[in-house]
């Protein structure tokens, strides 16, 4: 993933891992007025910077920065390494350690609007350029219920169905027509199952919150919803007919077809390896799997073709953003805005970074950066065409996915989202696992457990 998308596995492990610790920093208003600025000009710390190991993207980032700072001679932008950790992010935040502008994850935004541990924006970009060319539903993550604005997205993925062509071939289905409905993925996992050596028509994850997961992706695909909240309170929603089918599925694949293989308990580097190997047919992921898969497992770009989600009534969407530190003075949170629009809301910079990142020999044609899937309307297609004109991937494999995305509704993750997954992985490795397994008592035992942490937090 890019910089930005090798944070996806992140994201597609967003979920999984400890996110990543911050480099120390010194205080944000160090050297300043009360206004921010010092001699007329503001001095602006950010995260978000690259390490050193990842060079191309931490030179870009740099050279970025240079070039911010040419075309705004009044602000001084000081980047520093590293994300967000919510461990240490109150700490950092009462001893003025914090950075101003800081990067999130798409689930700790409304948490820290909540707290009031992030700046009111909307002042700020009610004139920033494109700020109607964003998506909709990416600007709402950074709301409040009144429609305050407290930060801005910069990148997100959404779950789509990553397939084999090569197999598909050799199975005798259509690799320019993949499955659009969960029967269509059953009917086509057993084809390619069919091919023997050890081949796996669909896989899965079932641990380390992996399996929770993708069940929420699975079951938002087919219109469920994993909870719903009344009055400020939430409540598990996934013990239901689509929470049922899911794991219904799932289990027959298992047990019923033998298209998902005997090897289970995997995760998100075993399926990548099965699909760079050659062994596997179809998985739900996001987009940055491709990547992974033909940098770490020796897959093709080639090979692979990139769907909607099947069923497609709705999308686990995931992401990044930046917010600003609650306690920066005005001068501060114009400048970070500026900052947030002119280096990821930049449909111009884009066009640049394709250009670096083309040169770099790194793929350009996936729907991922350099060209984030978060624009709409005629931004969108502009950022499209020139991803295609300099396309150095097959970018028609994965036409039917960015056709379909604008008309799928996107799904955050659900409230406490890593303990929710943990439930849900029981319930994952038992229908994988057990070919007794009960449906009804797994989805009981998950939705209790989950509502004892709602009524709890």
């Amino acid at each position: 993933m890019s910089s930005t998308r090798s944070r996806s596995l992140a994201l597609a492990t967003a979920t999984v891992v400890s996110l990543t610790a911050l480099a120390a920093c010194g205080t944000s208003s160090e050297g300043n007025g009360a206004d921010g600025a010092e001699g007329g000009k503001v001095k602006l710390d950010v995260n978000g910077q690259p390490p050193t190991t990842q060079a191309f993207e931490r030179k870009l980032f740099d050279k970025h920065v240079k070039q911010f700072e040419k075309a705004n001679p009044d602000i001084d932008v000081v980047p520093h390494e590293g994300f967000m950790d919510p461990k240490t992010f109150n700490a950092k935040l009462a001893g003025g350690k914090l950075e101003d502008v800081f990067y999130v994850y798409f689930t700790d935004t409304r948490g820290l609007i909540e707290k009031k541990q992030a700046a009111d924006i909307t002042d700020h970009v009610k004139e920033m350029p494109h700020r109607d060319d964003v998506q909709d539903e990416l600007m709402k993550v950074f709301q409040d219920g009144q429609g305050r604005q407290y930060g801005l997205p910069t990148a997100n993925y959404s779950m789509g169905l990553l397939y084999n062509r090569t197999l598909f071939k050799k199975a005798g289905l259509d690799p320019d027509e993949p499955p659009r409905t969960w029967a269509d993925v059953r009917a086509a996992a057993k084809k390619i199952a069919k091919l023997g050596d050890n081949t796996a028509g669909y896989a899965d994850f079932s641990k380390n919150n992996q399996g929770g997961w993708h069940f929420t992706a699975e079951l938002f695909s087919r219109g469920g919803r994993m909870a719903t909240e009344q009055d400020g309170k939430w409540k598990a929603a996934f013990n239901s007919a689509a929470g049922k089918a899911t794991l219904q599925d799932l289990h027959d694949m298992r047990w019923k077809d033998d298209s998902m293989g005997s090897k289970q308990l995997l995760q998100a580097e075993d399926v990548q390896r099965m699909m760079g190997s050659g062994k596997l047919g179809m998985y739900v992921s996001a987009a940055d799997n491709i990547t992974v898969i033909a940098k770490q497992f020796g897959g093709k770009y080639r090979d692979y073709g990139f769907a909607p989600v099947p069923d497609a009534k709705a999308t686990l969407i995931g992401g990044e953003g930046y917010m600003i530190n609650p306690k920066a003075p005005p001068a501060k949170v114009k400048a970070g805005v500026k900052w947030l629009q002119w280096k990821f809301l930049n449909p111009d910079l884009v066009e640049r970074s394709i250009q670096d990142t083309l040169k770099a020999k790194l793929p350009i044609g996936l729907p991922m950066p350099p060209t984030p899937d978060i624009w709409k309307g005629s931004v969108r297609d502009r950022v499209e065409k020139a991803k295609r004109e300099k396309a150095n991937v097959p970018v028609s494999n994965y036409q039917s996915f960015m056709d379909a995305a604008p008309r799928i509704p996107g799904m955050t993750e659900p409230p406490e989202a890593q303990q929710v997954y943990a439930a849900l992985d029981n319930a994952m490795q038992a229908v994988l696992t057990k070919k007794d397994a009960d449906i009804d008592a797994l989805l009981a035992t998950a939705e209790k457990k989950v509502n004892q942490l709602y009524s709890a937090s």
